[in-house]
C-alpha cells in the first residue's frame, strides 16, 4: 500500500527536518516546502497529498493562515494542521477540519492526529 504523504510547510530548516522525521516515522511520506508558494507549486503539480503541515510565520506573500485558506478553497479533501510558536489560535480562526498545535508541539499528538485525520480517506491513485 502507498503511503499517504503529508506536505510539511515550514521555513526554518532545523524544524522542517525535525517534522520531516517525525511524518515518516509516523508511516507517512513527507514532502517538503520551505515557504507558501513552493507549497501552492507542490499542490498544483501533485494529486497525493492528504494533510498538510504547515508553520504560520513564514517569509512571502503569504504566511500559513492564507496558506491554510488556499488549501481549503482549491483542495477541500486535503486536511489541514497550523502550528506555530507565537500564536495561539482559536478553532473560530481555523479552516474547516483544521486543527492548531503551538509549538513546541509534542510528535506523538501531531502524528496521532495525522493518523485519526486519515482514518477514513483512501489513498488516490
Amino acid at each position: 500500500m502507498k503511503k499517504k504523504c503529508v506536505l510539511i510547510v515550514e521555513d526554518e530548516p532545523i524544524i522542517l527536518l525535525s517534522a520531516s522525521d517525525m511524518v515518516e516515522e509516523a508511516g507517512f511520506e513527507p514532502i517538503l516546502a520551505r515557504n507558501a508558494q513552493e507549497a501552492i507549486d507542490i499542490l498544483e503539480s501533485r494529486d497525493d497529498i492528504s494533510i498538510i503541515f504547515t508553520d504560520i510565520d513564514m517569509p512571502g506573500s503569504m504566511d500559513g493562515m492564507k496558506l491554510a485558506a488556499a488549501v481549503r478553497n482549491r483542495w477541500p479533501p486535503i486536511e489541514i494542521i497550523i502550528t506555530s510558536g507565537h500564536k495561539n489560535i482559536s478553532q473560530s480562526d481555523l479552516p474547516e477540519r483544521g486543527l492548531f498545535f503551538r509549538k513546541p508541539y509534542g510528535s506523538q499528538k501531531v502524528t496521532q492526529a495525522m493518523q485519526r485525520l486519515t482514518a477514513g480517506c483512501s489513498s488516490p491513485g
